[in-house]
C-alpha cells in the first residue's frame, strides 16, 4: 500500500512488462544501435544501457537493457524483474560472474557489478525517486516482493576486452 493514498501499488501485466522488453531489444538490434540506449535526465527519466552478462550455468553471453541512473563513475539500477517475486537473470548471472560490459550512448564500459548494502544502498535507494519511470511508488512497488530488491553498482574497471566480457 502507498503511505500516500492507501492503495496498493500496481503493475503491468507480466506479459505486458516481457513484450515491451523484448520489442526494445528488436529495436535496438535493428536500428544497429542508433535506437534504445538513452542517457538519464535527474527529475525526467532513468536512462537505458544494454548490459552483457555470462549464463551462470550455460556459459553463454546474454544481453538485456536494463535501466540506470549515475552516481558519480558508478552505474546504479535495481534487479527487480519488474517488480516479480523472482531475481531477474542477469543479476543471477552478475553474481556468478561480475566482470562484464555495458552500452552506453557513448560506447562501452568495462564494469564490475556488485550490491550496495547498508547506507549506501539506503542512500542510492533514495535517489531513485530522482529519477521517474521506476514506477509511482517504488517502496510499495518493492514491498509486493518476498525479497529486498537489490539496487547494483556497476562499477567501472579496466578496459573493455575483445568479445564484451573478461575474466
Amino acid at each position: 500500500m502507498t503511505a500516500a493514498s492507501g492503495a496498493v501499488a500496481k503493475t503491468p501485466p507480466r506479459i505486458v512488462v516481457r513484450t515491451f522488453w523484448t520489442l526494445h531489444r528488436a529495436v535496438y538490434r535493428l536500428s544497429g544501435g542508433r535506437i534504445g540506449l538513452s542517457r538519464p535526465e535527474a527529475g525526467a527519466r532513468f536512462g537505458l544501457l544494454r548490459l552483457t552478462t555470462l549464463g551462470r550455468r550455460s556459459g553463454q553471453r546474454r544481453l538485456t537493457m536494463v535501466g540506470y541512473y549515475p552516481d558519480g563513475e558508478n552505474l546504479v539500477t535495481l534487479a527487480m524483474n519488474g517488480w516479480a517475486d523472482a531475481e531477474p537473470a542477469w543479476w543471477l548471472n552478475l553474481r556468478a560472474h561480475p566482470d562484464t560490459t555495458v552500452e552506453l550512448p557513448d560506447g562501452p564500459r568495462a564494469v564490475r557489478a556488485r550490491a550496495a548494502t547498508g547506507a549506501e544502498r539506503e542512500r542510492l535507494w533514495a535517489q531513485f525517486r530522482d529519477y521517474p519511470g521506476w514506477g509511482d511508488d517504488i517502496d510499495a512497488l518493492a514491498a509486493r516482493r518476498s525479497i529486498e530488491t537489490a539496487v547494483v553498482v556497476l562499477e567501472p574497471r579496466h578496459p573493455v576486452e575483445e568479445g564484451g566480457t573478461s575474466s
